[in-house]
C-alpha cells in the first residue's frame, strides 16, 4: 500500500489528528497537502494533549520523516513557534521535518486583509479563523504569491514584496481605513524566517517520488474536511483549497495511481465551525450535550462548535467524491448517555424529496432534514477494546452507518487517547 489518504468528511474537527498519529504508527512518512495554520490536529496519549497546526501528526512517532507539501500555505511564526514546542516536548524534527520549496509563505497583509474584509462583511461574513489562508490562496492563483524558494534572493523578495504590498497598502488604507504596512521591515522578518526555515526546505516533490520508488509506506493527511472544499463544499462557507483526495496529488505532487487506501473520517455526530449552511443542527438540550461531553470548541480558534445529530446524505456525497475504501467513526464515546439518537437519512426541499446533496448553500438552508431514531445507550463505553463489547444499541448505530455509505469502519474511536481504539 505505497500511499494512505486520511480525509475529513464532514466541515472538519472530525478526529483526523488522532487517526493520523494512531495510522503512522506503520508508515514512513506522513505528508500534508494542503491548508495552513487554520487547521488544528488534536493528539493525546498519557493524559497529555498537543495541538498541531502545519506539522504533520506523525511527529511524535519515531522513525517517520514529515513533509509540508507544496500545496500548504505557511505562517513562518506559527511554522516555527510549532517547531519549538514539538523540541520542548523531546522530539527531533531535524532530518524528520521537509518543507517544500515551491509552498507559498502567508504575509502579514494576507491576515490584515482578511481580518479587514471579515469586519466589513458582517452578517455575510464566512466566519474564518482570521489566519489569512484565503487571501494567501487568492495571490497564489494570482500568480504574485510568495513562495518560500523567493526567499532565497533578497532583491527577488524585495522587488515581488514592494509590488505586492504597494497593492495591499491601497486597498487597507483606501478601501478598510486600515494602517499601512511596512515594506522594509517585512522584508527583514522573512529574510530572517530564511535563515530558520531553510534546514528543512526541499524539493519534497522529488523526495516523495524517490521514495515511491523505494517502496516507502506514505500517509497523505489532509485538514479541514471535505464539505468545506473550494469546489465541492457548501460553497461560499468553504476553506480555500481542496481538502478533498483529488487535493492530495496536487498538494504533493504524487500520482494518483498510488492512491490505493483512503480513509474517511466521520464524527460520530456533526459539528460546524463558522458560518454556513448545516442541516441536521441542534438547538436544544441534544446539542448541547454534544458540545459539552464533546468538548467541541475549534482546536485553532477556540470558538464554540455547532453541534447536531449525524448527516448521511452528506456523508455519502463525500464519500461519492472522495472514493473512501473504509471509514473511521470518532467521538462514539460522546453519544453515551442520550435517551434516543438520530441519523439524517433524506433532505425535503418546499416538499420534495432531493435525491442528492445540494452544495448550494442556499438550498441548503431551507432543506429539512429527514431522520431515523435509535435507542440510545448509557454505559460508559470509553475503555471498550472490541465491538463485542459495546452495548448492542452502539453497534447497530455503527452497523447502520456501514450499510447506508457501504463502505465499512476499520477503526471506533472511543475516546482521545490512542489507546482508545477498536481497531477492526
Amino acid at each position: 500500500m505505497p500511499v494512505s489518504l486520511v480525509i475529513g468528511s464532514q466541515w472538519g474537527d472530525e478526529g483526523k489528528g488522532k487517526i493520523v498519529d494512531l495510522i503512522s504508527e506503520d508508515v514512513d512518512i506522513v505528508a500534508r497537502y494542503q491548508g495552513g495554520a487554520n487547521a488544528g490536529h488534536t493528539i493525546c496519549w498519557d493524559d497529555k494533549e498537543f495541538v498541531l497546526h502545519l506539522v504533520p501528526s506523525g511527529i511524535f512517532r519515531d522513525g517517520v520523516t514529515c513533509v509540508i507539501g507544496n500545496g500548504v500555505v505557511i505562517d513562518p511564526v506559527a511554522m516555527m513557534d510549532e517547531i519549538r514546542m514539538i523540541q520542548e516536548l523531546g522530539y527531533d524534527v531535524d532530518g524528520r521535518l521537509l518543507v517544500s520549496h515551491n509552498a507559498h509563505l502567508i504575509m502579514p497583509y494576507h491576515k490584515r486583509i482578511e481580518e479587514a474584509r471579515e469586519r466589513a462583511l458582517e452578517k455575510g461574513a464566512i466566519g474564518t479563523t482570521g489566519r489569512g489562508i484565503g487571501p494567501a490562496y487568492v495571490d497564489k492563483y494570482s500568480r504574485i504569491g510568495v513562495r518560500v524558494v523567493d526567499l532565497l534572493d533578497r532583491d527577488v523578495l524585495r522587488k515581488k514584496l514592494t509590488a505586492s504590498i504597494e497593492e495591499k497598502n491601497a486597498i487597507l488604507e483606501l478601501v478598510y481605513g486600515a494602517e499601512k504596512l511596512d515594506v522594509e521591515a517585512i522584508i527583514d522578518e522573512y529574510v530572517e524566517f530564511d535563515h530558520l526555515i531553510d534546514p528543512y526546505v526541499t524539493d519534497t516533490a522529488h523526495f516523495l517520488g524517490t521514495a515511491l520508488q523505494n517502496g516507502k509506506r506514505i500517509l497523505a493527511e489532509g485538514a479541514q474536511g471535505a464539505l468545506l472544499d473550494i469546489d465541492h463544499g457548501t460553497y461560499p462557507f468553504v476553506t480555500s483549497s481542496h481538502p478533498t483526495a483529488g487535493g492530495c496529488s496536487t498538494g504533493l505532487g504524487i500520482p494518483p495511481t498510488a492512491i490505493d487506501r483512503v480513509i474517511g473520517i466521520v464524527k460520530a455526530y456533526c459539528t460546524r465551525v463558522g458560518n454556513g449552511p448545516f442541516v441536521t443542527e441542534l438547538f436544544d438540550e441534544y446539542g448541547e450535550h454534544l458540545g459539552r461531553v464533546g468538548a467541541e470548541f475549534g482546536a485553532t480558534t477556540g470558538r464554540p462548535r455547532r453541534c447536531g445529530w449525524l448527516d448521511l446524505v452528506a456523508l455519502n456525497y463525500s464519500t461519492m467524491i472522495n472514493g473512501f475504501t473504509e471509514l473511521a467513526i470518532t467521538k462514539l464515546d460522546v453519544l453515551s448517555g442520550i435517551d434516543e439518537l438520530k441519523i439524517c437519512t433524506g433532505y425535503k426541499y418546499r416538499g420534495r424529496e432531493l435525491d442528492r446533496f445540494p452544495s448550494e448553500a442556499h438550498i441548503l438552508e431551507e432543506v429539512e432534514p429527514v431522520y431515523e431514531s435509535f435507542a440510545g445507550w448509557e454505559a460508559d463505553i470509553s475503555e471498550v477494546k472490541t465491538m463485542a463489547e459495546l452495548p448492542g444499541e452502539a453497534q447497530s448505530y455503527v452497523s447502520f452507518i456501514e450499510q447506508e455509505i457501504g463502505v465499512s469502519a476499520s477503526l471506533v474511536s472511543t475516546g482521545p487517547r490512542r489507546s482508545q481504539t477498536i481497531i477492526r
